[in-house]
């Protein structure tokens, strides 16, 4: 009979390999060709009017919120890390100064932009 200490390792959890089974399910490619023909079946019944605009753009939306949640919550957990994303630091740069060509009098460089042009003399 063995005696178990405080400094052992804890046993295995069944938990988390159910928890990734569910997700594997959910998520997998099963899962995704159901929502593709869902979303798909919900475009037909709203074309021919038999679904309203709003069940179907629930069903479409909650289909990218599924799909897209670990996405959604990687995005809040870095929000929520750094809120001063909006801090003179990330401030894009301003843009370049233009500089203006300098003018040349017409008169001292005795260049005349008409001079070829077809007036009738008098």
């Amino acid at each position: 009979m063995t005696a178990l200490s405080l400094a052992d390792p804890p046993e295995a959890s069944v938990i988390l390999p159910a928890v990734q089974w569910v997700q594997g399910i959910l998520l997998g490619n099963i899962a995704t060709t159901i929502a593709v023909v869902a979303v798909a079946s919900i475009g037909f019944a709203m074309l021919t009017g038999r679904v309203d605009l709003r069940r179907g753009g629930t069903i479409i939306l909650g289909c990218f919120i599924v799909f897209g949640a670990s996405t959604i919550a990687n995005g809040l957990r870095n929000a929520a890390q750094s809120p001063n994303t909006l801090s003179s630091q990330n401030a894009p740069a301003p843009p370049p100064a233009f500089a203006r060509p300098t003018r040349t009098d017409a008169a001292t460089t005795g260049y005349d932009p008409y001079a070829g042009a077809s007036v009738p003399q008098q």
